[in-house]
């Protein structure tokens, strides 16, 4: 079920999906309509005759956006529904999954086809997935993907509820992962594209794996990244 996160932006979560060492993770979708009624969809979920349905209803399919490495289990399943979808890759993605058809990649520059729409930023410097963070200027959301995680308590059981403890997946705040932090080996690289993020305009905040953040959310991605000035 879609729901509304501000103007000409939605969200929808999906299944859980099991990870390595069997780490539960539940998904998140965000579809945005640009001004000429074309829809781009952010780390496409489960799909479905309901979801794929609903969502044709907000515009075109024309573009389909998974945001890190880690993030395309769903991706061929919509690449078959829309073959003339624009699929754009980001870093290290192509070599993972040779089986789909990758039209374009996500670089510094921008995407000609959604100028002055949605921005991005690409957090260079991270061994485990490079991540691209998007922003969308007219509702003021910036959309991270794993860098900013939060796990209600009790969503893991066992050994694997101490890792996440450990980890900051279960934090008060939705927090980077230490996991994600320590693997930041290039961190003058990672402030410099940190700059770029922190320089947008953010009111609110969408993250795969957490609640998102409704108000301040450019103090929050300060609090969020502060670490990474240490």
């Amino acid at each position: 079920m879609l729901k509304e996160f501000g103007p000409n932006i939605w969200i929808t979560d999906g299944p859980t999906v099991t990870a390595a060492a069997g780490f539960r993770y539940p998904t998140r979708m965000a579809i945005i309509r640009l001004s000429n009624g074309d829809l781009v969809l952010w780390s496409p979920t489960a799909l479905t005759d309901d979801l794929r349905a609903e969502v044709e209803t907000l515009g075109a399919i024309r573009y389909l956006v998974p945001p890190n490495s880690l993030h395309h289990t769903f991706l061929a399943d919509w690449q078959r529904a829309y073959p003339d979808a624009t699929v754009y890759a980001p870093p290290g993605l192509r070599e993972k999954r040779k089986d789909i058809r990758f039209d374009a990649d996500l670089s510094d520059g921008p995407i000609a086809a959604w100028a002055g729409e949605i921005d991005h930023a690409i957090m260079w410097g991270n061994r485990i997935t490079t991540e691209v963070v998007f922003f969308h200027r007219q509702s003021a959301t910036a959309i991270f993907t794993d860098l900013i995680q939060q796990f209600p308590r009790g969503w893991f059981k066992g050994w694997r509820a101490l890792v996440a403890r450990l980890d900051l997946m279960t934090a008060a705040e939705p927090s980077v992962p230490r996991k994600f932090r320590v693997a930041f080996t290039d961190r003058h690289t990672a402030r410099e594209s940190l700059r770029r993020i922190l320089a947008w305009p953010t009111e609110k905040v969408i993250v795969a794996h957490g609640l998102p953040i409704t108000d301040e959310g450019q103090a929050f991605l300060c609090r969020a990244f502060r670490w990474l000035d240490d």
